[in-house]
């Protein structure tokens, strides 16, 4: 029998607390979940280059799981990154000196790049200088290019377009990382992952350039290791491997036909 309240009384009704939630713990020191902590791989020092790198980090990478530029920043002791869309005066105290830089992006017929392995570092520092920028786009691919098109007549001023010299856009592109595991596919052959477009970069700045670009891989090489451990095999799209099956099929009867009339088998009208 229910009892009603009289008048007065407060009926309270049990307060219910909503289940709690697990969050992963993270590594403080490299921002990573504990599972796939890269601090045993990371250098005990970050590593002195006399290049200054400095590194846009568009802000759809910047919350991707497998973007290499947090790593990159743990590793130099002279890289730093923003995340943004474009360069522009006011982007960095840095960029407003108007220092001698280049920024790494494949050539193009309206925009040409040089081949970082025609550079002479030396002959670029004015002034006396013992600085470099490199510049790094930290981005998918159709992302990448909005923001060196957005940040060339800025760049223009001061910066000169390199390329890594191995990009080929009538190959198809493979996994930026050397892996069983497609972890992210590249638009085509030669593109490589901003950790190790800056590793080759600075093996050609650098007086020690052979041990950082061993060391920056290195590191690359481990991240995959650990990721590949949670991952699974990229499946092919099922639509594709209908076309495939649809073009064996006909591969296969076609033959057949052939080898049919070769033998008398089919009357040819």
């Amino acid at each position: 029998m229910d009892l009603e309240a009289e008048e007065g009384d407060t009926r309270h009704l049990p307060i219910t607390t909503p289940p709690e939630t697990h969050r992963r713990s993270i590594c403080s020191n490299c921002c990573r979940p504990n599972p796939v902590c890269l601090c045993h791989a990371l250098p005990s020092h970050p590593i002195q280059t006399t290049t200054q790198i400095f590194i846009l980090h568009h802000p759809q990478e910047a919350k991707h799981k497998l973007s290499t530029t947090p790593i990159l920043t743990k590793s130099l002791l002279n890289a730093t990154s923003i995340t943004g869309r474009r360069l522009r005066r006011g982007t960095s105290p840095l960029f407003d000196q108007f220092p001698p830089a280049i920024y790494l992006f494949p050539s193009t017929t309206s925009s040409p790049a040089i081949n970082i392995s025609d550079l002479n570092p030396s002959e670029l520092k004015r002034n006396g200088e013992n600085r470099l920028v490199l510049i790094a786009f930290d981005a998918t691919w159709k992302h990448a290019k909005e923001m060196v098109k957005a940040s060339e007549d800025f760049l223009s001023k001061f910066a000169i377009r390199v390329c890594l010299g191995m990009e080929d856009e009538k190959s198809s592109g493979g996994s930026i990382y050397d892996s069983e595991l497609i972890l992210r596919k590249e638009p085509f052959g030669g593109c490589v992952s901003t950790m190790e477009a800056v590793a080759r970069a600075l093996r050609v700045l650098e007086p020690n350039g052979v041990e950082i670009e061993a060391s920056l891989i290195g590191i690359l090489r481990e991240l995959v290791k650990l990721q590949a451990g949670f991952l699974k095999p990229v499946k092919s799209r099922p639509k594709l491997l209908k076309m495939k099956k649809l073009k064996e099929v006909e591969k296969n009867e076609s033959s057949e036909n052939e080898r049919r009339m070769q033998e008398g088998h089919v009357e040819v009208v």
